[in-house]
């Protein structure tokens, strides 16, 4: 008996966890699916091979053959390749999840469960496998109609028009599902990337602040105490100035006339180096801002340069190249109403891809060529008054972009890095946050051997 005669949807887990087989077996049934269960891949594919469910649920990590490997093999075999299937991963880095879409898989599911959103992920899939049976059948109808009509001319062409335009508007209903289901699974990669970002960030924005403002606090007390003391030690000198021969054997040893005069510059530099390690805590809270469900006003180049102060250790010289130059030209900006932290997202993506390009350059040339060339990034911004717009422009020197390159640019999973050293999504989410998110625009001008330059078009209003 086939699928499509039974009246229930068939659901086959895939999984070694007696308890995760229970908890989805127990939650499909009650919502009135047939549900299917294997505790290993190969007996899921054998399974498979005998009679087609209507979607599978999947887990990664399984002895023998694991989730990939089983999702590979199905979607390599025509009679099981379409059959639809759902990650089950407690994997949280994005490149997991991608390889996982890479192999044919059309969702994925992050343990622990919840209830609504397997349900949610499950009746979107097969609602989208039915659209799509449904397409396929309808099809075939129509080009059966025709071959029937084909000696009525007249006719012909008519049903022409009417299954092209049939066609058109199933596939168009087919592919805003199926951009709706890739806009939808962007957010979750973004949201999941920023919320684990932002609680490590912020945690040791925290860890850090504690202790310097207890050294901070202390400092200043030390350096009135040190003042006293040697004021103290300079009244001693003047009363007594015939210590005796011991005293003053001492005082050489240690030198204490270099000791009274370096002492108060000694607190100064811990003063300076607690000063800067309270801007990078400052940085760091501000950057790993969590957004709320509303906007709010907030300053943008607080934002940058927290992306800034982060990112600074990439931007030192090192074996390969020189230090990359920050040149600031900031206009006198209003306060801005946006989502902050993730526009700081979009600030590092487009910062870090041009440290990216830099670093791949200089393999190519020898430290003393760069030197001639020094690398820079100049960051603008301004208001647009004519089109109420702020401006943010992000350029750098660096060795451009193709044309064929700029075309997909913003596309999902599209890079122009290495294999293993991009994924392909921070463009992709950071046209999501500005475009979507925002209402602005995120353009991108490049001329290859002349640099590439961001431009994000934030609205006023």
């Amino acid at each position: 008996m086939s699928p499509e005669s039974l009246e229930k949807e068939v659901i086959l887990i895939i999984d070694d966890s007696p308890t995760n087989i229970m908890l989805l077996s127990e939650l499909l049934q009650e919502s009135g699916f047939t549900v299917w269960i294997a505790r290993d891949g190969e007996t899921a594919i054998e399974k498979v091979a005998e009679e087609l469910p209507d979607l599978i649920l999947l887990d990664v990590l399984m002895p023998g053959p694991d989730g990939f490997e089983i999702c590979q093999r199905l979607k390599s075999n025509p009679f099981t390749s379409e059959v639809p299937i759902i990650f089950m991963t407690a994997l949280s880095d994005p490149v997991d999840k991608v390889k996982g879409m890479n192999l044919g898989a059309v969702d994925y599911i992050t343990k622990p469960f919840r209830q609504e959103e397997v349900l949610a992920r499950v009746k979107t899939h097969l609602k989208i496998r039915k659209l799509t049976k449904s397409l396929a059948k309808q099809n075939q109808l129509l080009k059966q109609e025709i071959q029937d009509k084909i000696a009525v001319e007249a006719r012909l062409q008519k049903l022409t028009e009417e299954l092209e335009k049939r066609v058109e508007e199933r596939t168009a209903e087919l592919t805003q599902a199926m951009y709706d289901l890739q806009k939808a699974q962007l957010q979750l990669v973004q949201k999941e990337k920023m919320s684990t970002l932002g609680q490590l960030v912020a945690g040791v924005a925290h860890e850090i602040n504690n202790p310097i403002n207890f050294i901070a606090v202390n400092l200043t007390h030390a350096e009135k105490y040190i003042e006293d003391l040697l004021e103290h030690f300079q009244l001693y000198q003047e009363k007594f100035p015939d210590p005796g021969a011991e005293i003053e054997a001492h005082a050489e040893e240690i030198d204490l006339d270099f000791l009274v005069e370096d002492l108060p510059s000694l607190v100064a530099s811990m003063q300076t180096g607690t000063d800067r390690i309270n801007q990078i805590s400052v940085s760091l809270r501000i950057f790993s801002r969590s957004d709320t469900s509303a906007k709010v006003a907030v300053n943008i180049h607080e934002g940058i340069d927290s992306t800034l102060m982060i990112l600074k250790h990439r931007l030192k010289a090192n074996e390969n190249r020189p230090a990359i130059e920050i040149i600031k030209d900031y206009g006198d900006l209003p306060l801005v109403e946006c989502y902050a932290g993730q526009l700081n997202q979009v600030f590092m993506n487009l910062l870090s891809n041009a440290i990216d390009a830099f670093d791949e350059y200089s393999q190519a040339y020898s430290y003393g060529e760069l030197e001639l060339n020094p690398s820079k990034i100049i960051i603008s911004t301004e208001v647009n008054e004519k089109e109420q717009q702020i401006l943010i422009r992000i350029h750098d020197n660096g060795p451009g972009m193709l044309p064929e390159a700029q075309a997909h640019l913003f596309e999902p999973l599209f890079t122009t890095k290495p294999f293993g050293k991009g994924t392909g999504l921070g463009l992709s989410i950071s046209h999501q946050i500005v475009v979507e998110k925002h209402g602005g625009q995120l353009t991108c001008n490049s001329v290859p051997g002349k640099g590439v330059e961001f431009v994000i078009a934030l609205p006023l209003d």
